[in-house]
């Protein structure tokens, strides 16, 4: 044997001789084919899993009550016997529409919720503005805007109605301050629903401040600079640069407080009293929610109240359309 072959067989292995244990080892840590299926379902399938929870609440308490109820609608269906019920078609949908309380509800939602929508929306529009400017202690203000947001309803209603109570309550006090006779706010038809409204205003005007600050602070500072060298007040900033700015979320605004206002319950519940449920002796205050939860729950016709419930549905829906249209309206204009 020759030294050269002595001493390729003594010699440590060099660069060359890497590669194949290099390839080795790479050849060694290739996943199995049952790894590779696996990661590949673990893929595709993680996404579905992770929003399976969220389908299957909505499958249980949304999209379960909502097909039964319109199953209901169509039937005679009593409170106090489940296990029976009757086939009546579209009977309910056409005792409602020839139900004078129906439309007399119908009625008050629509007072009540042009009487709380429009000052609520105008007054946060105006508290949004003066808390656009720099002002000490902002961060205070705005926490104090969403106080009455945070309280819950029953407090908030039993203290309306403590303030518009007919004996001795201060809205009383004060307009017999001033020589006006004092009003029974819960008998009086537009008076209740006055009292009901301001509730509603109380409750909602600084949530919609909130939500109109911020579209105002997205509002660029450029435009503002440009019309107060034009010589623009603040008035007239406000008017020409700020309104035509919100439009959109003025527009989301009104409908979100429409929506509310045709769901109202719980404000003309609690300051009716006893008589909540009815909205009044003669009902001169009772909401379709109101009246839904008479018809179902307090003379036990679920069948009918289901039928109100698919009614108010279709109100919405009808709501929605009219905001699509008005939403692509200003689009075109922009």
């Amino acid at each position: 044997m020759s030294e050269t072959a002595e001493y390729a067989e003594t010699a440590p292995p060099g660069k060359g001789d890497a590669a194949p244990a290099a390839t080795g080892s790479k050849a060694s840590r290739t996943p199995s084919p049952w790894r590779s299926r696996l990661y590949r379902w673990d893929i595709k399938a993680s996404p579905y899993v992770f929003v399976a929870p969220f389908f299957l609440f909505f499958g249980a308490f949304g999209l379960f009550p909502l097909l039964y109820t319109g199953w209901a609608s169509l039937h005679r269906l009593e409170l106090t016997n489940l296990d029976d019920s009757t086939w009546l078609g579209l009977d309910n949908y056409t005792n409602l529409l020839q139900s004078e309380y129906f439309w007399n509800a119908l009625g008050n939602t629509f007072t009540i919720g042009v009487i709380s929508t429009v000052p609520q929306l105008a007054i946060a529009l105006g508290i949004a503005h003066l808390l656009n400017y720099k002002l000490r202690g902002s961060t205070l203000w705005r926490v104090a805007m969403l106080a009455p947001y945070a309280t819950s309803v029953a407090s908030a209603s039993l203290v309306f109605t403590l303030l518009f109570a007919w004996d001795g309550g201060m809205v009383n006090w004060l307009i017999g301050s001033v020589g006006f006779d004092p009003v029974n706010w819960r008998e009086s038809s537009w008076g209740s629903q006055f009292a009901v409204s301001s509730i509603v205003i109380w409750r909602w005007t600084g949530y919609n401040a909130l939500i109109y600050l911020a579209a105002m602070q997205a509002v660029p500072h450029d435009l503002y600079e440009s019309a107060a060298l034009d010589g623009a007040s603040r008035w007239q900033q406000f008017r020409h640069v700020t309104i035509p700015m919100l439009r959109p979320t003025i527009l989301f605004t009104v409908v979100v407080s429409t929506i509310g206002a045709t769901q109202l319950f719980g404000e003309p519940l609690l300051f009716g009293g006893t008589a909540g449920s009815k909205g009044g002796a003669d009902h001169q205050f009772q909401t379709l929610g109101l009246y839904l939860y008479d018809q179902g729950w307090i003379n036990g016709h679920l069948g009918r109240a289901s039928a109100v419930a698919w009614l108010m549905l279709v109100i919405l829906l009808l709501i929605a359309a009219v905001n699509m249209l008005i939403a692509r309206r200003l689009r075109k204009d922009r």
